[in-house]
């Protein structure tokens, strides 16, 4: 089969030097699915990989978690799909990722492809999906009830991204009132597309920026941009015993005013339950589960922003590329066959 790859990280502010390598079609076993890749969305877990590949490394690496596709073969102790199966998901990335004709998944991190989407659609959606539902209801313990939520509010820094789209559109369905961040017209534009009830700058500080719409402090705080850079104004704008979660590493300490307001602090990196085996790893299976069903039901829009034909080495350049500038909106996907 074709897999787009690389061989060597390269020039770390240019996107991976792609291209088409032949490698031997794997053979589905144990809980693993074999799927006929149909689209793929890009993510910076991606190039990130990339970054973080040794100088002498000359491996073939093969990124790409987001797939849209159709199953093909089901390892033997496989339950929950069958051939002709069409399923979307994230992968993990402790394995060789989906820019390839076909690829392997463990079944249990995959869901079931909404059927009122197309595969470039569906593919949009999975890695950021899942990264929201568990952010939002296990790692800050939301209720997916929203009579449960009256009155509360959420701040999401860095709304307008594939997290952010996805996310604003969640916290919305469960009854949460949305403040988002974005800096441009556009992304502003995107941002209150998407359902959030206030937009604000998070180039500004954040606390006069929602006292301005009457919010003199919120309950939670999903940061999906650089956690230091907003450390401070989260500490500021969060309520006594709220809860932050953010996907990026905090490499400063935290803010002292955390402790005295009892504030939880969290992380969510979807990848934790695959990477390690952990006995919950089967809920990102219902989370996709979940996300299908709201999708088919009009609950929540796929944030496909961009689509690139086909999955070819060029293609994938460009993609990366423009992930690359930090000013992509929504998400961008690659779609067609897999070319070499």
């Amino acid at each position: 089969m074709t897999a787009l790859g690389f061989y060597q990280p390269g020039n770390t502010e240019q996107p991976p030097d792609f291209e088409a390598v032949e490698v031997d079609k794997p053979a589905p076993t144990g809980h693993d699915l074999l799927v006929e890749v149909k689209a793929v969305s890009v993510n910076p877990t991606d190039y990130k990989t990339r970054d973080a590949k040794k100088m002498d490394d000359d491996s073939l690496t093969i990124v790409g978690r987001d797939v849209a596709g159709v199953v093909t073969a089901a390892g033997g102790e496989c339950s929950l799909f069958k051939e002709g199966d069409e399923v979307f998901y994230a992968g993990t990335n402790v394995r060789a990722g989906g820019h390839s004709e076909f690829h392997l998944v463990d079944e249990r991190i995959v869901g079931r492809k909404p059927k009122k989407l197309d595969f470039a659609h569906a593919a949009a959606l999975p890695l950021t999906g899942v990264t929201a539902m568990e952010a939002l209801f296990v790692r800050l313990g939301i209720s997916k009830n929203s009579q449960d939520n009256e009155g509360k509010n959420i701040l999401i820094v860095g709304a307008a991204g594939g997290v952010g789209s996805i996310a604003t559109q969640i916290a919305n369905l469960v009854g949460l009132t949305v403040i988002g961040t974005a800096s441009r017209q556009e992304t502003m534009e995107w941002t209150e597309k998407h359902g959030a009830h206030y937009i604000i700058n998070h180039h500004e500080e954040l606390l006069p920026q929602l006292e301005k719409v009457g919010i003199a402090s919120v309950d939670y705080i999903f940061c999906l941009t650089n956690t230091d850079d907003h450390m401070a104004g989260m500490a500021e704008a969060i309520k006594p015993q709220g809860k932050i979660c953010s996907i990026l590493p905090a490499f400063e300490p935290l803010a002292p005013a955390l402790f005295g307001k009892s504030v939880t602090f969290v992380y969510e990196l979807m990848y934790t339950r695959s990477k390690y085996q952990t006995e919950d790893m089967i809920d990102q299976h219902h989370l996709l589960n979940d996300l299908s069903n709201w999708a088919d039901t009009g609950k929540i829009r796929s944030t496909l922003n961009d689509t690139m034909t086909p999955i070819n080495a060029a293609n994938l350049k460009e993609a990366y590329g423009k992930l690359m500038s930090g000013k992509t909106i929504g998400k961008i996907v690659l779609t067609g066959s897999v070319e070499k």
